[in-house]
């Protein structure tokens, strides 16, 4: 069996990507967070998100527990799996892991950076810490609802490039992780305009929009005080390096595109 593992700190988007990943590899199996997933449904195992403190769910993770150890460890081996991804926190973990379950040695080890831009990845974080969401890789009709008392919901459907649903997520709160930050969307627009309106060929910022998708997105309508000392575009090269690096100083948050919309007023 081709043992591949896949590592980055909690809250990077490891599970999001593992479905796109492990499709484009052909790797038919996933290992996540104390699942065993084939073909983008959960056969074996259950999830650490399930556990009421961090402690036992990084237990959970790992297989510490004899009984989910070998009830994996058993659908692994009927399953007869050529290939298979483990994901973890560390590269640490996932050689723990795979010691635990006595697969072997990691022929491929990546680390999530190698799969997700640097904005990918600094967008989840922000949702981790702001939201407090998790990502099951699996189906949300697999997720048994009574192990949380707080909202679970259907994530999104994984595609191929070719428009085959190749997977599902579920999004979960454990009750593990209550530690959240809670930002309004008129602090985003604020931080926003008030850059835009630092410049001094800019009139007025009439409006700002921010869009926290998967990638996030700035709209601005600004106006101009005439006649301007520089180009257009300069002035909007200018408006959208002062909101980027707004965004990664005040919230670690690398923004996917600036638009701006010049109006007469």
């Amino acid at each position: 069996m081709i043992i591949y593992a896949l590592s980055g700190a909690s809250g990077t988007g490891k599970s999001t990507s593992a479905l796109s990943f492990a499709y484009e590899k052909n790797i038919p199996a996933i290992i996540d967070d104390g699942l065993l997933i084939v073909r983008g449904k959960k056969v074996a195992g259950t999830s650490a998100k399930f556990e009421k403190n961090y402690i036992t769910a990084v237990k959970r993770a790992t297989f510490h527990f004899e009984d989910h150890k070998k009830e994996v460890q058993e659908a692994i081996k009927i399953y007869n799996l050529a290939k298979i991804l483990i994901i973890g926190t560390s590269p640490k973990m996932v050689k723990r892991i795979c010691s635990t379950l006595e697969l072997g040695d990691i022929d491929h080890l990546i680390d999530i950076s190698e799969i997700r831009s640097s904005r990918e990845i600094k967008m989840a974080l922000y949702v981790r810490l702001t939201q407090g969401k998790h990502v099951i890789p699996i189906p949300h009709r697999q997720v048994e609802q009574s192990f949380f008392k707080r909202l679970i919901k259907q994530g999104m459907k994984i595609f191929s490039q070719k428009e085959e649903v190749i997977g599902e997520t579920t999004v979960v709160y454990p009750d593990f992780d209550s530690n959240s930050i809670r930002i309004s969307k008129k602090v985003l627009t604020s931080i926003a305009a008030y850059e835009c309106e630092q410049i001094s060929e800019v009139k007025q910022c009439h409006q700002a929009t921010v869009q926290m998708t998967a990638l996030p997105t700035v709209d601005l309508t600004v106006s101009l005080h005439h006649p301007p000392l520089r180009t257009i575009q300069d002035i909007g090269e200018h408006i959208q390096s002062r909101v980027q690096q707004a965004f990664l100083k005040y919230l670690q948050l690398e923004l996917h595109s600036i638009h701006i919309h010049f109006v007469k007023k």
